[in-house]
């Protein structure tokens, strides 16, 4: 497999496909490099679940006691907005996102993502000075991957807002008249009401490219930071040995700043989600 040791190459908006054959066509031309790597991230998400949950113990071992507090900590987090007549339900996929989520964007700063691919070859053994097609991209750096994640929570949202609160209670939370009003009053207020929930079903159509748009382009833009780090000092045409010496040495801060916006993308991601849930499931009582 041809690399470049230490300088990545710069992301473009379209997933490559890989396995490419010697005419450099894929023979494969659904399996981007972005989804192998949703692959990778989710067989190691289940090999560690599996791993901390098959010889459960009462007094817990490291890897079950660190499984454990992740799940209590993000059981506790969804409950508090979602309520508890809800957790129960949406706690798997609320948690199963910013699992993946946070495991993909912190995959996205190992060494070799982006670095390691096709390109024209160099002059060592399998060198490439420029990787054009890397085998490992950042799957939440592809918005197929960031929108796949926020349709399948907003079917997922839609059914359980339909069964916990009813078709009719559902339609009346968008177009009803709010705060308690009744008789002429009401009346008048309909048509403003009505204006208003068409504006609420605007923005529920656009949830989902919020959160997909929100998400891709943070990852997106810190993986593009990363790369232009990395190969600033090729850029700038510095000496060999010192191009290379900048391009580990420069990057260092960003890649904390990274670790921090992959933590906080994927809760803000899990978040929102929560919210929304908890917005069209409140009960009225629980509003009053």
């Amino acid at each position: 497999m041809p690399f470049s040791p230490l300088f990545a190459a710069a992301l473009t908006l379209d997933a490559p496909t890989i396995f490419l054959n010697e005419s450099g066509e894929s023979f494969l031309d659904w399996l981007s490099n972005s989804i192998f790597v949703g692959v990778i991230v989710s067989a190691f998400i289940i090999w560690f679940c599996r791993q901390a949950t098959k010889n459960l113990t009462t007094i817990p071992g490291p890897t079950q006691n660190f499984f454990e507090a992740v799940v209590q900590e993000l059981y506790d987090l969804i409950e508090g907005i979602v309520g508890t007549h809800m957790v129960a339900r949406v706690f798997s996929l609320l948690a199963t996102i910013f699992i993946f989520i946070i495991v993909s964007n912190w995959f996205a700063l190992l060494p070799g993502v982006g670095s390691i691919g096709w390109g024209q070859p160099g002059d060592g053994i399998l060198s490439v000075p420029n990787v054009t097609s890397p085998l490992l991209r950042p799957t939440t750096a592809d918005l197929n991957m960031t929108l796949a994640i926020a349709c399948v929570f907003m079917v997922f949202w839609l059914y359980w807002s339909l069964t916990e609160v009813g078709v009719k209670n559902f339609l009346h939370h968008i177009f009803g008249v709010k705060g308690g009003l009744t008789g002429i009053m009401a009346v008048i207020l309909v048509p403003i009401f009505l204006f208003v929930g068409i504006i609420e079903v605007v923005s529920m159509a656009f949830r989902p490219v919020s959160l997909s748009l929100r998400l891709f382009g943070n990852v997106f833009a810190g993986e593009t930071l990363l790369t232009t780090m990395i190969n600033l000092g090729k850029d700038l045409g510095l000496p060999t040995w010192l191009a290379y010496l900048s391009s580990i040495i420069v990057p260092i801060p960003f890649y904390f700043l990274e670790i921090l916006v992959g933590l906080l993308q994927a809760a803000v991601f899990m978040l929102l989600c929560s919210v929304y849930i908890q917005l069209s499931t409140a009960h009225e009582e629980e509003e009053h």
